[in-house]
């Protein structure tokens, strides 16, 4: 593999699938990262969504935080400023955000731990742009599943009906301008993602840095038309590290631009709820063995992580 994080168009993947996916597996299993191209989501539909989550954010605190939810760590709605806190991190993220989740019946096995959305009456259109974003990436989201599915042996279909109902997210964030010198909190603390694979969506300034097998912070800053996509810790621990859960960070930019805002918007797929967390077979080789005897549910498994990042 090259220094440089790899961007491949997905297109490929109905026109020349076998070497796309050999590819893209060999991205994956190098970085955890890359970048996709030729995804099919209409610009248009991008920059709506993120016209209507600057609204959001330029909202009074008070009438943003009517839909913070106390005790709901933080799965819908909004999460005030200074909470969110990487993994083992002395200070928190210099963020605040928005959970839009998965609309399910209300009847549904899985209805208990995945609650209703919340929409702010403050901004009519904020639901319909906002979920047809979140259901955009949710199909991407599986194409590159499909293709990583195949990479490592599996059915095309593998994780059709394991994420069908998943607890995925999409959260649009908002980096405020950085205006204190010297302050100890960077935008976003060095961490990995908990979910099956990540995918961001047009993010507004650089800062994201991705940490190589090397040890070496590699910057990232995707063309317009990318959507980066990455590795969660789901997917790492059910294919015994063969694809890896990279580090990455958002770091505070120099000087003046550290006065400018960022918004980014990330879309976590999670498989649904009761999937179990076991480690594949075809993962585990004699110079491989099965790193997690004891396999776990994707929601006991969030529970915990949610609680190290303090949003529980």
């Amino acid at each position: 593999m090259t220094s440089q994080i790899p961007t491949l168009d997905i297109r490929r993947f109905d026109a020349d699938r076998d070497a796309f996916v050999a590819e893209l597996g060999a991205a994956y299993r190098e970085w955890g990262f890359a970048g996709i191209r030729g995804h099919g989501i209409d610009p248009a539909l991008i920059d709506a969504a993120y016209d209507v989550f600057r609204r959001f954010f330029a909202l009074p605190e008070d009438v943003k935080r009517k839909y913070h939810v106390v005790g709901g760590g933080g799965a819908r709605g909004y999460t005030p400023f200074g909470i969110e806190t990487a993994k083992g991190a002395l200070y928190s993220d210099l963020k605040e955000f928005w959970h839009i989740g998965r609309e399910i019946p209300r009847d549904s096995k899985y209805a208990d731990v995945m609650p209703p959305n919340l929409w702010p009456e403050e901004i009519p259109e904020f639901r319909n742009i906002g979920y047809g974003l979140y259901q955009a990436l949710d199909q991407l989201g599986s194409r590159v599943l499909s293709a990583l599915a195949l990479h490592i042996g599996l059915a095309e279909d593998y994780f059709a009906d394991k994420t069908d109902f998943g607890n995925s997210i999409l959260r649009p964030i908002h980096y405020p301008p950085i205006t204190t010198p010297d302050i100890p909190n960077v935008r976003a603390g060095a961490h990995e993602d908990i979910n099956l694979i990540t995918l961001l969506v047009g993010a507004s300034a650089a800062g994201l840095e991705v940490k190589s097998r090397k040890g070496d912070w590699v910057p990232f800053t995707a063309d317009a038309d990318t959507i980066v996509v990455n590795i969660g810790d789901m997917l790492q621990r059910l294919t015994n590290h063969v694809y890896p859960s990279t580090t990455h960070r958002v770091v505070n930019p120099p000087g003046e631009l550290a006065r400018q805002p960022r918004y980014s918007t990330p879309f976590f797929l999670h498989p649904n709820p009761d999937f179990l967390i076991d480690v594949l077979p075809s993962c585990i080789t004699p110079d491989n063995p099965s790193r997690y005897p004891e396999p776990i549910t994707a929601h006991g498994y969030l529970e915990e992580r949610l609680a190290e990042i303090k949003l529980k």
